[in-house]
């Protein structure tokens, strides 16, 4: 068909599919630097949106379980917090006690130091009693249960035990204020009550320092993950802003171009017509 048909304009055809094509792909450019996505949604590409949607819910599961964790990290500090204090007690009640075992005191000063002994075992109680986060104490468990944390977006768990510190550590040692000299004595020894009650705290004190590592190492292995899905992430969906700038600036060069051409083409069958009235 010629190209100065006075019935079809097919330059203005040819003209206006140019740039219809130039429009369609400026939009999309320009979704792409407005939304920083190669992939903004499905329409972009499919597969690649469903891949990216499941790695950015995994994100948030991970996220969400090192919350969690941050949480648990509280509570084993405020434990370890409250059994440092319980053992740094022990030892002075211990000073005491070597006192009281001396059975060349005074009976006023025995008095005075089981007056230092009880404000030594209710400190360790306090101690004990106040050890709580979030509503939840470790330290004053009667029953010893197992305390479950979830450790990552799957599901996965770490299980640590709470101990009754009131049984195995306070109770060995609060009728303190009122040993006698034989008493004090056999508090004193390896399995008496005063070597007992450091021995369970230290004991402890390990323990619970081992799940804070543990818990410490998780968050920081999380964090890791995290990085490494972000990092994928954003090689899957994310666009090349430099690649796409200049992509913009030549794509509005063409479309000028073509609305230019499209003019010319419109005008094209006007002159032949003008040629016929002429």
């Amino acid at each position: 068909m010629p190209l100065n048909s006075v019935n079809t304009n097919v330059g203005a055809m040819v003209a206006l599919q140019s740039l219809n094509r130039t429009a369609d792909e400026l939009s999309a450019t320009q979704k792409r630097i407005s939304t920083g996505f190669r992939v903004a949604d499905a329409r972009d590409d499919g597969a690649a949106y469903a891949v990216a949607e499941r790695i950015r819910g995994d994100m948030a599961a991970t996220n969400s379980a090192n919350q969690q964790l941050g949480g648990v990290k509280g509570l084993l500090e405020v434990t370890n917090s409250a059994l440092q204090n319980v053992s740094t007690t022990l030892q002075k009640l211990k000073e005491i006690t070597v006192k009281l075992a001396d059975g060349t005191i005074t009976a006023e000063q025995r008095t005075q130091y089981q007056s230092q002994a009880k404000q030594l075992t209710n400190n360790v109680q306090a101690f004990i009693q106040d050890a709580s986060y979030n509503g939840l104490n470790i330290l004053d468990d009667a029953t010893a249960a197992s305390v479950k944390v979830i450790t990552s977006g799957s599901g996965t768990y770490y299980s640590f035990s709470s101990y009754s510190a009131q049984a195995q550590v306070f109770d060995a040692i609060s009728g303190a204020n009122g040993w006698t000299a034989g008493d004090a004595a056999a508090a004193l020894t390896a399995t008496g009550a005063i070597g007992a009650a450091i021995t369970n705290t230290l004991t402890q004190l390990n323990n619970f320092g081992s799940y804070a590592n543990y818990i410490d190492n998780q968050i920081t292995y999380n964090k890791a993950i995290l990085d490494a899905q972000e990092s994928g992430l954003g090689a899957l969906v994310d666009t090349d802003m430099a690649k796409e700038s200049a992509r913009l600036q030549a794509l509005q060069i063409r479309q000028q171009l073509g609305t230019q051409a499209l003019g010319i083409a419109n005008q094209a069958p006007q002159s032949l017509l003008s040629l016929f009235k002429g």
